[in-house]
C-alpha cells in the first residue's frame, strides 16, 4: 500500500515554516517522499477500506510525524475525515525484491523508539 500525499497536506507541511513562494514544497516534492506500507494479501477493496479504517491514525500519525515531531504542531483533531483530506491510499498486488545479494529481514519495531525525540 501506498501513501499519496495530497495538496492539503503539503499545504499544511508549508505553514509549518512558512517560506518566501519558490521555497514551498509542491505535492509533486512530497510525493516523492511517499510511505510505502506493506500489509497482507487483500482479496477485495473492501477488504482494503477496512484494513485502512483500524489502523488511519497510526498511518496518519506516521506521516505527520515524518514532516513535523512536536504533535503540538499536527492538526488538532486526528480523525478519519482528516485522513482522507491529506493521504490517498493506492494499493499494489504485488512487491517484488531485486536485490539478489540481500534477503528482505523481518525485525520488531520498537515503538517508543519511534516516538523518542531526544
Amino acid at each position: 500500500m501506498v501513501n499519496v500525499s495530497t495538496q492539503p497536506f503539503v499545504d499544511w507541511i508549508n505553514a509549518l515554516e512558512p517560506t518566501m513562494g519558490d521555497d514551498d514544497l509542491t505535492l509533486d516534492d512530497v510525493e516523492r517522499e511517499s510511505t510505502i506500507y506493506l500489509i497482507p494479501e487483500m482479496d477485495t477493496p473492501e477488504a482494503l477500506e477496512t484494513f485502512v479504517r483500524d489502523r488511519y491514525v497510526d498511518i496518519l500519525e506516521t506521516e505527520l510525524r515524518a514532516w513535523e515531531e512536536d504533535e503540538g504542531q499536527w492538526p488538532d483533531k486526528l480523525d478519519w475525515a482528516l485522513f482522507q483530506e491529506f493521504v490517498r491510499v493506492e494499493h499494489s498486488y504485488l512487491a517484488i525484491d531485486l536485490d539478489d545479494e540481500t534477503a528482505l529481514e523481518i525485525s520488531e519495531v520498537d515503538d517508543a523508539l519511534l516516538l523518542d525525540s531526544e
